[in-house]
C-alpha cells in the first residue's frame, strides 16, 4: 500500500511540473511580439508633376500580447520627412485562418514639424478617417492582414485597412 501512495504522489508531482511546463511554454509562445518594418511607394494618379505627388511610406509595426503600435512614416524621394502617424491601441482579435488582426486604435499622433497642407494624400486621409472615428465612437478599427508570407525569407505582404495599403514588409518578429 505505501509504494502505491508513492507512486501516486510522485505521479502527481509529475503531471503539475508537466503542466507548469506546458503554461510557461504557451506563455513565452503567446507574449511573443510580432514586429513588421514595412514600406511602400505612393503617387498621386491626379498629380501631373513628374514627383510632387511621390512619396515613400515605412509602416512599423509593433504587437506585443494585447497591445499595438503603428508608426507611419511619410518621406518625400529625397528622403526628408513628409510626416508621421503613430497609432496605439489594443488587438481585439487575431483570425488565424485569415491572418488577420484586429485592432482599435485608442490614440492618435500627428506630425507637428510638417504642414498638413503638405502632407501627402495617404496621410491626409488616413488622419481625416481617424479623426471622425474617434470622434463618432472614440477608437478607430484598423486591420492589418497578412496576404502572404515566407518566414524563411523574412518576408511579407501585409493590407492594411482602412488606408487600403498593400505594403512589402520584412518580418523582424513574428508568430506566424
Amino acid at each position: 500500500m505505501a509504494n502505491w501512495l508513492k507512486w501516486t504522489i510522485n505521479l502527481l508531482i509529475l503531471s503539475a511540473l508537466i503542466a507548469a511546463c506546458g503554461v510557461i511554454y504557451l506563455q513565452s509562445v503567446s507574449n511573443k511580439a510580432v514586429i513588421f518594418n514595412c514600406s511602400s511607394e505612393l503617387y498621386d494618379r491626379n498629380d501631373n508633376a513628374q514627383d510632387d505627388g511621390k512619396f515613400y511610406l515605412l509602416v512599423d509595426v509593433l504587437i506585443s500580447a494585447s497591445n499595438a503600435q503603428i508608426n507611419y512614416r511619410y518621406f518625400h524621394l529625397d528622403g526628408t520627412s513628409a510626416g508621421m502617424l503613430l497609432m496605439q491601441g489594443e488587438v481585439q482579435s487575431m483570425k488565424p485562418n485569415s491572418m488577420t488582426y484586429n485592432v482599435s486604435v485608442k490614440t492618435k499622433t500627428e506630425s507637428e514639424d510638417v504642414a498638413k497642407k503638405d502632407w501627402p494624400e495617404h496621410m491626409k486621409y488616413l488622419s481625416y478617417i481617424s479623426s471622425l472615428h474617434f470622434s463618432e465612437s472614440g477608437t478607430h478599427n484598423l486591420s492589418i492582414q497578412i496576404l502572404d508570407s515566407d518566414a524563411s525569407q523574412d518576408y511579407a505582404v501585409v493590407l492594411f485597412q482602412p488606408s487600403n495599403t498593400v505594403c512589402g514588409c520584412r518580418i523582424v518578429n513574428s508568430r506566424i
